[in-house]
């Protein structure tokens, strides 16, 4: 049998990783980067794709980075090319961008009275059409891979609802497209995962709730309501990635791996 340092060894291999200069893609990024893999970074605005891939580059792994509009189909398809070009292959993909609860979108952030068609499609668009396109598009570098692993980024809320009592009075959301879209990639990950094996492993991640200076009545209701009596910081997801994209889980796919503190074993 292989060592545990062999099965988490991720030299040769390229990462690309949606999303890749939001705080979850900092950790994604740090942690493939550190287990020998090279990064591609896909986001929105060039110059945190930059800045992202300058900190990578830390690591002693290149690093590359990809402005891209996910919302549109042609731009995430081109994306795949584009990075296939500059690393040379595709072996990791991690679909982390979303538009989330705190994403300043017209009709987005309110009650659920006043959310709009225009912000669920664009929810739509980001957190699950994106994903489709990105997985089908690299397909056939994933499967040339031999190691090809898809992680999508789902959350608590693709398994269970909002408790709306946790925002009140915080000027805080939880949209309901943004659980609809989290739980439609778990089942999207079922389905790559049976149609694409053996050749391509599909699994996601659903994160609870990330400490990112909320509001501290919602931090003390959420810790109240966690057995682990924490929110989550950016590293509590590390293990998590490693693992799924590495041959530390070669034997896992389509399962969703809840990273919560124990919020979902109520």
């Amino acid at each position: 049998m292989r060592k545990i340092a062999e099965l988490s060894d991720l030299t040769g291999r390229v990462a690309l990783i949606t999303g890749g200069a939001g705080h979850l893609g900092l950790a994604f990024g740090e942690t493939l980067a550190e287990m020998g893999a090279r990064v591609v970074v896909v986001d929105y605005y060039e110059e945190a794709v930059m800045k992202r891939v300058e900190h990578l580059r830390r690591y002693g792994q290149e690093a590359y980075g990809l402005a891209c509009d996910l919302s549109d189909t042609a731009q995430a398809r081109q994306v795949i090319q584009r990075a296939h070009e500059v690393a040379g292959r595709i072996d990791i993909l991690v679909h982390s961008a979303a538009i989330a609860g705190i994403t300043p979108l017209a009709g987005w952030k309110e009650p659920l009275e006043r959310q709009t068609e225009e912000a669920w499609n664009a929810a739509m668009k980001i957190n699950l059409t994106a994903a489709f396109s990105l997985v089908q598009e690299a397909r056939p570098y994933l499967k040339a891979s031999g190691h090809g692993s898809v992680i999508l980024v789902s959350s608590i809320y693709g398994h269970v609802g909002p408790d709306m009592r946790l925002y009140e009075g915080t000027g805080m959301a939880n949209p309901i497209a943004y659980g609809v879209t989290k739980a439609g990639l778990m089942q999207l990950a079922r389905h790559f995962a049976t149609e694409l094996a053996p050749e391509i492993r599909v699994n996601t991640i659903s994160p609870g709730g990330i400490w990112r200076a909320q509001p501290e009545a919602f931090v003390q209701r959420y810790e109240e309501r966690t057995p682990l009596k924490r929110m989550a910081t950016e590293e509590d997801f590390k293990g998590a990635i490693g693992f799924l994209a590495s041959d530390l889980s070669a034997y896992v796919t389509g399962q969703d791996l809840v990273v919560d503190g124990g919020w979902t074993a109520w």
